[in-house]
């Protein structure tokens, strides 16, 4: 499967496959107005506290289509306009950041997709390594190299690896079982069913 496939079912149909714990925080939202919804595998980063380094390591490591996912220091910003027109130079198909950016004019006029807590003028240090692609928690997820990223005005979710053809499948049945119900088909399901649980409480 390709990232084409995976971006053609919002996160809200993935729900119907994935656990509560799959879906990241809404703090960490789209930076800019009307976001394409992106998807592909992780390329994760994690940044010391205060530090930034890794994450611009990053945008020369990761392959086309990878989106960059990064734990990081919430008070510094990792990455501003340059380095977002760099990654999107190379391929990679977004940002996805458990903290703050910078330079959001910039991000925006190139209409790079980057997901993050908000902004920040405050940049951090470029003193610690720290390994690329290891497992690293983002907005409340447990993010392993290589799981679909699935994000969007929505919200955010992670596919684990393993199991993402099939959460795909599970969520694409619900996208198209929805769009071939008429409004007046759906409000009758949707009566009945509130309907039977009110009943049954």
């Amino acid at each position: 499967m390709n990232e084409l496939e995976f971006a053609a079912v919002s996160p809200c149909d993935y729900a119907d496959g994935l656990p509560r714990e799959q879906f990241m925080h809404y703090h960490i939202k789209p930076l800019w107005h009307k976001i394409p919804r992106i998807a592909g595998p992780a390329f994760t980063v994690k940044c010391a506290p205060g530090d930034h380094l890794m994450l611009h390591a990053a945008i020369y490591e990761a392959k086309p289509g990878d989106i960059i996912v990064c734990q990081a220091d919430e008070k510094f910003a990792v990455s501003g306009g340059n380095v977002c027109a760099i990654a999107q130079k190379r391929g990679i198909a977004g940002f996805v950041i458990d903290g703050v950016v910078r330079d959001i004019e910039e991000v925006r006029d190139i209409q790079f997709p980057i997901f993050a807590r908000g902004v920040c003028p405050k940049p951090g240090a470029k003193k610690v390594k720290e390994p690329l692609n290891q497992t690293i928690q983002c907005g409340g997820v447990t993010v392993h190299p290589g799981d679909i990223v699935v994000a969007d005005e929505e919200g955010i979710a992670v596919l684990p690896k393993a199991l993402a053809a099939e959460v795909y499948e599970i969520g694409k049945k619900r996208r198209d079982k929805d769009a071939a119900l008429s409004l007046e088909q759906w409000q009758a399901n949707h009566e009945q069913l509130i309907k039977d649980k009110l009943a049954s409480l």
